[in-house]
């Protein structure tokens, strides 16, 4: 052996090491990750991905994905000619719309994704909120003040859903079968259309069902930055509502946090901690959960 590839054996064992006290930590609990933005248009961040899924699962963690992929529903709307506009940041879904958005989601994206983690030794399986009536939605709606009569008017989303009801027994058993489940925001709506979710939003509601110990939102962004933009390790829900209020997180953050808030739910339902972490940096999910400072903006109760 040279003394190259001893120092290599060296650094690696200390790697290993220092993870080992957080791969204990995590063992037999739920972490759920949202898995979206510039990490899902990469392949490399992507296949970097999926081998940190699989080693959780191999690490005895029970991960947990839930994906979106609003990039690729838009390309094939393009494909397809089927006009599509946002209001309020989501998506308006009409009937055409919708079928897009099933058939890129559940389909090509949630079995890319699940093909993916099984190359690297775990075994995936994809599903969406449909599966066993997994999550039941209502329909979404939002208001906006009309320029022109300044009179509060509710505006259409057309088939966008909000989780409501998230019964789950069909995660439980694919769980206990030692299986990693991948699932698509596309669910029944109690009028039993096919309704398109916020991904976010879904994964949400997902993590506060299952309880988890962690969830994760890979994002375009380090996490959440003070004024100065500097990441911000740790943030109370108290803490995060006062920097709403002053400004210091705003735009598209905004409904990242408070999605986050509402995962929290209180300590007999909802999630111990949200974490917000960057996508864009190879191996982030296991930079957060197996080291010291982990790699993003946590925040819990």
């Amino acid at each position: 052996m040279t003394k190259a590839s001893a120092s290599t054996g060296q650094q690696e064992a200390r790697i290993l090491a220092q993870a080992l006290p957080y791969m204990q930590r995590y063992a037999g609990k739920t972490v759920v990750i949202k898995y979206g933005g510039h990490a899902m248009g990469d392949e490399e961040l992507g296949e970097a991905f999926c081998r940190d899924v699989a080693l959780l699962k191999q690490s005895g963690v029970n991960p947990v994905v839930v994906h979106g992929g609003g990039p690729q529903i838009a390309a094939m709307l393009e494909r397809m000619n089927i006009k599509s506009e946002f209001r309020d940041g989501l998506r308006v879904t009409d009937a055409d719309t919708v079928e897009v958005v099933e058939m890129v989601l559940a389909g090509s994206i949630n079995k890319q994704i699940v093909a993916s983690i099984n190359a690297q030794g775990a075994r995936a399986i994809g599903l969406c909120g449909k599966d066993g009536n997994m999550v039941l939605v209502e329909k979404a709606t939002r208001t906006a003040i009309d320029p022109d009569s300044n009179i509060e008017k509710v505006i259409d989303l057309g088939f966008v859903g909000e989780p409501k009801e998230v019964d789950r027994k069909v995660l439980d058993m694919v769980v206990n079968a030692g299986l990693i489940p991948v699932i698509a925001p596309v669910c029944f709506g109690e009028d039993g259309n096919t309704y398109n979710v916020n991904a976010d939003t879904f994964a949400g509601a997902i993590a506060g069902a299952l309880k988890a110990t962690r969830l994760l939102f890979l994002t375009d962004v380090p996490g959440v930055l003070d004024k100065s933009d500097s990441l911000i390790k740790e943030l109370t829900v108290s803490d995060a509502k006062k920097l709403i209020d002053d400004g210091t997180i705003s735009g598209g953050m905004i409904p990242k946090v408070e999605t986050c808030i509402a995962a929290l739910g209180n300590a007999d339902n909802g999630v111990e901690g949200v974490v917000i972490v960057n996508g864009k940096e190879a191996h982030a999910v296991l930079l957060e959960l197996y080291t010291e400072h982990g790699a993003g903006t946590l925040i819990s109760r």
